[in-house]
């Protein structure tokens, strides 16, 4: 009788993927779950004994189920990986992996898409969570629930978003959906810019998004500004751009130096969009109101990170709303995504054609 196949699956939080593959026949499959993240292969502050740590904790799987970008595959760690047969990713695109490198090795990366939402990939979801954290950030929620918990009572006043400036950074699928809200729900005027986007593009995409191309004032519904008017001139600047080499630091200290002081700052894209040095020295001087992000240059925050105090909003410093990245987390996103990646294994085991495959 032949050894089971030896399964890794890496940075499942919440557990979701557990029953999923420990109903696998046991005699076939021998399943290890890892829920600590360890530091990325390919980060510059990874020392090499993390590096090691890594592909002693990988290198004996023939079986890796991930997810999404939470353990960047590079060529490097891939090479040194000689039993992989099989990664299996959630999502249908996912940027930390080096295809490439797979290819050449011949190791098929299978995806998995939200079945839960029309195939999506927890768009619906991340879209939530920013105009949850633009409206907690407005409203004062973090601040107020510590503060009421902690036997006191009002401390600041909340702002109000009507007919204030929603600055979209990126006008892609994620950033119309959540001008769109801010829009209609709350007569925010809104502006966009990206290197890209022209004005006729955002007149197409206010269509698309069943939206007038102008207002009755005659002003444009998506209207496209400079970079540095958009700095200057929104209440609320929310980053919805991808990552990548060229948008690596797009947003730096000289943008952030433009805003508004009562404006707020809120990311729901990538950490890596904005140099996160800057950004904290903006926050920690208070020159803007507050930021609210979901998203950081390296995850899991480290323990020591200047993001991990409890500190903001006191001594002249700006609000700070964090949560650990969960713009996409969702129990059905992610229930789905992990039947689809046990479906893909059984697929490969008995030597089917696997679905999403990425490459």
């Amino acid at each position: 009788m032949s050894a089971p196949i030896r399964v890794a699956v890496l940075d499942d939080y919440q557990g979701i993927s557990e029953p999923k593959f420990k109903a696998l026949d046991p005699s076939k499959y021998e399943v290890t779950f890892f829920k600590d993240t360890l530091l990325p292969y390919n980060h510059p502050d990874t020392p090499q004994d993390v590096k090691d740590k890594l592909v002693a904790r990988l290198e004996p799987f023939t079986v890796i189920s991930t997810m999404r970008e939470r353990t960047p595959f590079p060529r490097e760690l891939i090479a040194r990986l000689p039993n992989l047969k099989l990664l299996l990713t959630t999502g249908n695109r996912n940027l930390a992996l080096d295809l490439g490198a797979f290819a050449e090795r011949g190791i098929p990366v299978a995806g998995a898409v939200d079945r839960a939402h029309a195939g999506s990939v927890g768009s619906v979801s991340t879209t939530e969570h920013c105009v949850a954290l633009i409206l907690a950030a407005a409203r004062n929620l973090a601040q107020d629930d510590h503060v009421v918990k902690s036997g006191g009572w009002q401390t600041v006043p909340a702002v109000s978003l009507a007919g204030k400036v929603f600055g979209a950074v990126g006008l892609g699928r994620l950033g119309v959906a959540v001008a769109r809200i801010m829009r209609v729900a709350f007569g925010m005027r809104v502006v966009a810019w990206s290197e890209n986007l022209t004005q006729e593009k955002a007149d197409e995409k206010a269509r698309e998004a069943g939206l007038p191309v102008e207002g009755e004032d005659g002003e444009k519904t998506f209207k496209v500004v400079s970079k540095a008017e958009l700095f200057r001139t929104a209440d609320v600047v929310s980053v919805h751009l991808v990552l990548s080499d060229r948008s690596r630091g797009v947003i730096a200290g000289r943008d952030l130096e433009m805003m508004k002081p009562t404006a707020i700052f809120v990311n729901t894209s990538r950490g890596p969009l904005v140099v996160e040095k800057d950004l904290l020295d903006v926050l920690e001087q208070g020159k803007i109101r507050a930021a609210a992000l979901d998203v950081f240059d390296l995850e899991p925050l480290p323990l020591n990170s200047r993001w991990r105090t409890t500190k903001w909003g006191q001594d002249g410093r700006s609000q700070v709303l964090l949560t650990p990245h969960m713009g996409y987390v969702e129990e059905a996103t992610l229930d789905a995504w992990y039947d689809q990646q046990v479906e893909n294994l059984l697929r490969w085991e008995k030597g089917e054609k696997l679905v999403q495959t990425l490459y």
